[in-house]
């Protein structure tokens, strides 16, 4: 392997389709990726046969073996406590060790967080991490956290995950002057609890060197009004799961509209190539991969649903994040920053 292979720490057998997603999800990356290798954590009776059957993989892929899997319902403390020879697990064990760079992971989310959290630590003044993504909407990608991480969030966790969207945004999306807001039920500046409001008021303080615009509404978020979205893991995850679904039953719609006659099949015909763009476009598996931000190693989380497609986009997030020295650079922007503005606030 050429010392400048990326090499990815693969959980084979989180997911719905695993171990097949996973493996066919790394062939299909593979290719755009010249120097990527693979660990692959999972029962090598069932992942041996999927990687000798793409070429592409047989000289990128070390198999190890484990025949423990972490549940879809496992709570995360019994995770930590009885799952220590899983392919979670391992995946994970192999960035701290420095065998890996990035562990991609399609498993039970609430178990990965634990996992990386324990093994990886969180960077110095930071609570808690946060699952980032890049969303697409009208008017640019905006990036969002918390997506599932944190079902309850105070208001510093609100303000922590405030800094690191904006240091993400300006890493991975190369907006110089981040805007920043908070996801409420309306504008006004009097909408929403006690703890919306406290953080609201801790970023318009200025202290941070964060460009706060306020909250947004659902409808801004999809507008893409300001660069960085932050909210709770519980209504981000719900927020995003609605975004999918209702992107899912436009394409649905407009694929059962141009059967409906002739006319409109002339019309699909004609505008085939559109349609291919916006279905693309919607498709969640398209902009699969969520970064953990806040920890001193790189994480992404796949969809549990994922297929091969989400599993190669996921991937494909964390060999860009491992390239561009992402996770390299939050550190570097936290240092400059200063940890102080970061710590816990008494209320």
């Amino acid at each position: 392997m050429a010392p400048s292979a990326i090499t990815i720490a693969l959980d084979a057998m989180g997911g719905e389709a695993a171990p097949r997603a996973v493996i066919d999800g790394a062939a299909k990356v593979a290719p755009r990726h010249g120097a990527l290798h693979f660990l692959v954590f999972g029962d090598e009776a069932r992942v041996r046969p999927l990687v000798d059957a793409h070429p592409a993989l047989r000289d990128r892929c070390d198999i190890r073996h484990t025949s423990e899997v972490v549940a879809d319902d496992a709570k995360p403390s019994t995770a930590l406590r009885q799952a220590k020879g899983s392919s979670m697990r391992l995946a994970i064990e192999a960035v701290r060790n420095g065998e890996a760079q990035a562990a991609v992971s399609s498993g039970n989310t609430g178990a990965l967080m634990a996992m990386a959290k324990v093994l990886l630590r969180t960077l110095p003044g930071i609570d808690r991490p946060a699952i980032a993504s890049v969303m697409p909407a009208s008017k640019r990608r905006v990036v969002m956290l918390d997506l599932g991480a944190n079902a309850e969030c105070d208001a510093t966790n609100l303000v922590q995950f405030a800094l690191m969207g904006a240091v993400f945004a300006r890493a991975v999306l190369d907006v110089e002057d981040p805007t920043v807001a908070l996801l409420n039920i309306g504008t006004e500046a009097l909408k929403g609890d006690e703890v919306v409001q406290e953080a609201a008021r801790r970023l318009r303080a200025g202290e941070l060197p964060i460009r706060f615009e306020g909250f947004v509404e659902g409808t801004g978020l999809m507008a893409g009004t300001v660069d960085v979205v932050v909210t709770d893991g519980f209504t981000g995850n719900v927020a995003l799961k609605v975004a999918e679904g209702t992107a899912r039953l436009i394409v649905d719609r407009v694929r059962t509209a141009f059967k409906d006659s002739w006319v409109a099949g002339l019309g699909y015909v004609l505008a085939r190539r559109r349609f291919d763009l916006l279905k693309r476009q919607l498709d969640p598996q398209h902009h699969n991969g969520a970064m953990f931000l806040g920890l001193g190693g790189i994480v992404v989380k796949s969809h549990g649903s994922a297929n091969d497609i989400g599993l190669a986009n996921a991937i494909g997030v964390a060999a860009d994040l491992v390239r561009g020295g992402t996770n390299e650079r939050i550190m570097r922007e936290l240092e400059h920053l200063g940890a102080p503005p970061m710590q816990r606030v008494a209320s």
